[in-house]
């Protein structure tokens, strides 16, 4: 007999969706909207992410394999930025006459910006619960092939769709 598997992606997050947001995405096809509070909005969010994704709160960094990146997606965000920006960030700088309207640090601007969002986490998930029950680490480590797979093809769906860091978690 041949096991179903389930597969979701997941685009942002619903707990930083405002009560409007989630009202118009109730009436979607998708159940998403495409509001700025979707995603990672600033260094205090991107902090919190990382301390979640790499489960710094309970001792569970064992069944965590950074596929890409570091163990820091903070960082891992700095760096993107830096990779970038910067070049444009200089240029910009250039040709302002005022000092005030300088760029010092693009990540420090864009975070501290409400008008945009620092980051976006996708989540990919393949199986449910009941399918993971009862695999052991070695069989749940074998998938990591199919979720760099995963995200090597959205690379090349969009090209331009830049990644920091990518994490699998057992």
């Amino acid at each position: 007999m041949v096991e179903e598997l389930a597969y979701s992606i997941h685009l942002g997050t619903d707990r930083n969706k405002t009560t409007k947001a989630k009202e118009i995405a109730s009436t979607t096809a998708s159940g998403e909207t495409s509001f700025s509070n979707n995603a990672i909005q600033n260094a205090t969010q991107l902090s919190k992410v990382n301390k979640h994704n790499l489960r710094d709160y309970d001792n569970m960094k064992d069944k965590i394999y950074t596929i890409y990146g570091t163990n820091n997606l903070y960082r891992d965000v700095q760096q993107l930025y830096l990779q970038e920006f910067e070049q444009s960030r200089i240029e910009y700088n250039n040709k302002q006459t005022r000092e005030d309207r300088k760029i010092q640090n693009y990540f420090k601007h864009i975070s501290d910006s409400k008008l945009w969002d620092l980051a976006c986490e996708i989540i990919i998930e393949l199986g449910d619960m009941d399918f993971w029950n009862g695999k052991n680490d070695e069989y749940r480590f074998k998938m990591i092939d199919v979720y760099r797979e995963q995200v090597e093809d959205l690379t090349k769906i969009v090209p331009n769709f830049k990644i920091a860091n990518r994490n699998y978690t057992l």
